[in-house]
């Protein structure tokens, strides 16, 4: 990696190097060093990536120590494609649990709908990995590619200039990007600073997240119930760790967090049932309010915006990270395409093509999340048999359930 400098000239800066930014310099990265494989005259894109948080350390099977409270996520049999694209799938898989089987049901109805990967001839629907096990990945393979690392470092302040945007870092050193891309995760500010307004819809819902032990092995599967509290999930993990993801109306968890670890299991046992087994042990639980965010603007000339900067989904359908990760392989492909045609990675055309690859994805995914928890949310007498007569024709129809799971996999858009 190579050393920081006053003043520096960049094609792409990306703000944030967290699971989105580092996806995006991983595929940018692969894409230089595939360049100067193939002897490639032209001069080669640069591209720093900045983060204010220091790096974890090397990704080592020796010395990486699972913690019973990881915090996980749901990636898409789509999603480890495009991982495997980036030269990453191989160190993540060695920490991934596999889903093998969705059942989606409402507690208190006799209706559910199955999904099997062996429907679709994969290996598995999805993947479960602990955050940290991802970022270690991803940081290890960039540290073979040709970016150049800012870190720890800070952006304090960011300014539209002739031909990009100027970033000036705590350390002293000016940055000018052609392309600067925010995939801060909406905290560092930025979209506001810039006078780009997010449209916000509370769901006057809380989300609890814990690992919890059960007493069976859960054989690959993975549970979406939805609840008259709110619509919770049950992802597994190795051993018989499950992460769970559990949402009530706003307030509604202060007592919940308040509870021993055996009085909690206990109402979790209540309203989720029986069907993961008996709940044994859960670890710390966190709790954030819920909203759909989604920015008004997310290609502007010179900048471009990814992940929950753009768009913060509700997590109950597990899309969040996927949907940002099919972002980054966009841009990074409007890229490729733009370089090929002498355009640079900042000019409105490239950027018009990357949202033109992004509108109706996101679209769908935020409709389809959104309208899941609309449905499942009102609480109606003549609604709960109508939903419940749903599940039970869906799960009957093979190629509409198969069209259903070929969906949540990512594969098909």
């Amino acid at each position: 990696m190579s050393q920081t400098r006053q003043s520096t000239t960049v094609d792409v800066a990306i703000i944030g190097g967290g699971l989105v930014g580092a996806s995006l310099a991983c595929a940018l990265g692969e894409a230089i060093a595939a360049e100067r494989e193939l002897g490639d005259e032209r001069a080669p894109l640069r591209v720093a990536i900045i983060e204010p948080r220091p790096l974890p350390s090397s990704v080592e099977a020796s010395t990486y120590q699972p913690s019973f409270d990881a915090r996980a996520s749901a990636i898409a049999y789509g999603s480890r494609r495009h991982f495997e694209r980036l030269g990453v799938w191989s160190a993540m898989a060695a920490e991934a649990s596999a889903i093998r089987h969705i059942h989606v049901s409402e507690r208190g109805r006799l209706g559910a709908t199955r999904l099997h990967a062996s429907e679709l001839g994969v290996e598995a629907l999805g993947y479960v990995i602990p955050n940290v096990w991802m970022g270690r990945a991803l940081h290890a393979r960039l540290e073979s590619l040709p970016i150049d690392w800012r870190c720890p470092a800070r952006v304090e302040s960011l300014e539209p200039e002739s031909g990009g945007y100027r970033l000036a870092l705590d350390s002293g050193e000016v940055i000018h990007a052609g392309l600067t891309v925010l995939a801060d995760g909406g905290r560092a500010g930025f979209k506001e600073r810039l006078g780009i307004e997010s449209d916000h819809h509370p769901y006057e819902q809380t989300a609890l997240i814990a690992n919890v032990e059960v007493s069976r092995a859960h054989g690959g599967w993975a549970f979406e119930r939805f609840t008259r509290e709110g619509p919770m999930a049950l992802l597994p993990l190795d051993g018989r760790r499950m992460e769970l993801v559990w949402t009530h109306r706003q307030g509604a968890f202060d007592e919940a967090l308040a509870l021993s670890d055996g009085a909690f299991l206990e109402r979790l046992q209540q309203a989720f049932g029986d069907r993961a087994g008996r709940f044994r042990r859960v670890g710390q639980r966190h709790t954030y309010p819920l909203s759909l965010i989604t920015a008004r603007e997310t290609v502007r000339p010179h900048l471009a915006i990814l992940g929950n900067a753009a768009h913060a989904l509700h997590p109950v359908a597990g899309q969040g990270f996927n949907l940002a990760l099919r972002g980054v392989m966009d841009l990074a492909g409007a890229i490729g395409a733009a370089r090929a045609e002498g355009v640079a990675a900042g000019d409105p055309r490239t950027l018009a093509s990357f949202e033109a690859r992004r509108t109706a994805d996101t679209h769908r995914i935020v409709r389809f999340s959104d309208g899941l928890i609309r449905l499942f949310g009102i609480d109606h007498a003549a609604l709960g048999p109508a939903r419940a007569a749903g599940l039970v024709g869906l799960n009957a129809l093979g190629p509409l359930r198969r069209t259903l799971a070929r969906h949540a996999m990512g594969i098909e858009r």
